[in-house]
């Protein structure tokens, strides 16, 4: 027994050593698969230990003596794969980076001490198979416990189907549309095109959030505040207006908008929409706060600033005059209005209302109902054909649409879009209706000009939907003086 005291000691230097090193290392792998030879150090102080005891303390019976030659050799064999772990980690890796070296990968790291272990059990311990046997599992369980890990969640989630190829999901941290599962990974790409290859051992162990199923669209949601001078019917409406310009956001399921909160400055609402592809969420909640942002300026809604800081400052109240003269000088640039005295066009200013458009709004639509006509007051506009979108026309600045349906009442024949920022002034039936007045001819002038652009639409939609709905000019003009009551 005088030699066990000498293996404790070697046994406990060994043990100190690769918790040093595993305390000082920065490299994870180097800590994960040093853990085997920790475990093996104190299975061999412990049969050390053991072995110290004496016999007659065990009873001193046979079978425990013929014991301890199998418990000596796999204490000796456990120590040597310790050491064999160790030192083949320690001469590979780099210990004060955290990265594996390319030539060495986690796999062959773990085959060298495998084969090293054979060979010295071989010729070292040729003798006690079943001793090598023991051993040899506990290096091969420590030594591929990831890879079987990985294998054995591979099978699982092929067998479970929690996901399947094209899915974009989030597993933990880590989101992107289902590349390829292997018996090893799953590969994700994310939406900036890189490929996020996540171990199956960890999908498992993480709850996974399938934005694909059990049905394709996806609710996306985002608040915004309104002004407490607004009511929530308004703000709702603005809303739904907001929501009905983006091509990203679906019909059905109906978007709509909650109140969500009552805040310090603001009245905070919720908007729920959905959407077909969950890749392209940044992209429909940026179009959603955009169209939110015109519509709100449209219907007078502020959208409160955050308040962090108290400070003063006077705020200057709306110059409506200035207003009215701005409507004033975009009357003046049309032909129409151009004739006449400036207190007649003054009248006709204040009957009017300035909207502004961001690029891709409708400003109409096509078969929608609509008893007004629109000025470009600055930017330009499109005229498009339903239902292929087929452009028609660009409207600039000082031209104007929409007078089919002002003169006659009837819906509107085409789709106006905003290219760009637009700025447009809204004139009523009421307004046409002072004009005419004044100024029959004018009436003359707008109506001649929408028979002139009444059948190029007529064409276009001729092409897209095969019908012919081109009036008479006589009938034409007979419905719009009856419509403005004039003439």
């Amino acid at each position: 027994m005088d030699h066990y005291p000498g293996h404790l000691i070697m046994g406990v230097a060994a043990l100190a050593v690769t918790l040093v090193i595993k305390g000082l290392t920065a490299n994870r792998l180097v800590r994960q698969k040093l853990r085997l030879s920790v475990f093996l150090l104190v299975v061999y102080i412990i049969g050390n230990l053991i072995l110290a005891i004496p016999s007659s303390l065990l009873g001193g019976s046979d079978q425990i003596r013929a014991f301890e030659p199998n418990l000596r050799s796999f204490e000796q064999l456990a120590f040597a794969a310790a050491l064999i772990n160790l030192l083949v980690l320690s001469i590979i890796n780099p210990l004060r980076a955290d990265r594996v070296p390319d030539l060495f990968p986690s796999i062959l790291q773990d085959a060298i001490v495998i084969g090293t272990l054979v060979l010295v059990a071989t010729f070292v311990f040729d003798d006690k198979l079943l001793t090598t046997s023991a051993v040899g599992a506990v290096v091969v369980g420590f030594a591929l416990q990831d890879t079987l890990g990985n294998a054995f969640s591979g099978l699982a989630i092929q067998s479970e189907k929690p996901f399947r190829i094209g899915n974009w999901i989030k597993v933990g941290d880590f989101e992107g549309r289902v590349a390829e599962v292997t018996w090893r990974a799953t590969k994700l790409r994310t939406k900036t095109g890189n490929f996020i290859i996540v171990p199956n051992n960890l999908v498992s162990q993480q709850s996974i959030l399938n934005f694909s199923e059990p049905a394709v669209p996806t609710r996306l949601e985002l608040d915004i505040g309104a002004s407490y001078l607004s009511t929530p019917g308004d703000v709702k409406a603005a809303v739904a207006e907001a929501l009905s310009q983006v091509p990203r956001v679906l019909k059905s399921p109906p978007p709509d908008a909650l109140l969500h909160s009552f805040d310090g400055s603001a009245i905070a609402y919720r908007v729920r929409f959905w959407v077909a592809d969950y890749e392209f969420d940044d992209e429909a909640r940026d179009e959603v706060r955009t169209a939110l942002f015109y519509a709100f300026a449209r219907r007078g809604i502020e959208i409160p600033w955050p308040i962090e800081v108290g400070y003063e400052r006077e705020w200057p109240e709306p110059d409506e005059a200035a207003k009215l003269q701005d409507r004033e000088r975009a009357l003046a640039g049309v032909d129409l209005f151009a004739r006449l005295n400036d207190e007649r066009r003054r009248e006709i200013a204040q009957a009017t209302r300035m909207h502004k458009y961001g690029n891709g709004e409708a400003i109409v639509r096509q078969d929608a109902t609509g008893h007004s006509m629109f000025i470009v007051c600055s930017g330009r506009v499109e005229v498009v054909v339903e239902p292929n979108s087929t452009r028609v026309a660009t409207i600039e600045s000082g031209g104007y649409f929409g007078e089919m349906s002002l003169l006659t009442g009837e819906p509107r024949s085409a789709t106006v879009r905003a290219l760009g920022d637009a700025t447009v002034l809204e004139l009523g039936a009421d307004v046409f209706r002072t004009l005419g007045a004044h100024d029959p001819q004018a009436i003359e002038e707008v109506g001649i000009a929408a028979m002139e652009r009444r059948p190029e639409l007529d064409q276009a939609r001729d092409a897209a939907r095969r019908t012919d709905v081109i009036d008479a000019p006589t009938t034409f003009l007979t419905r719009m003086k009856r419509f403005l009551g004039i003439g």
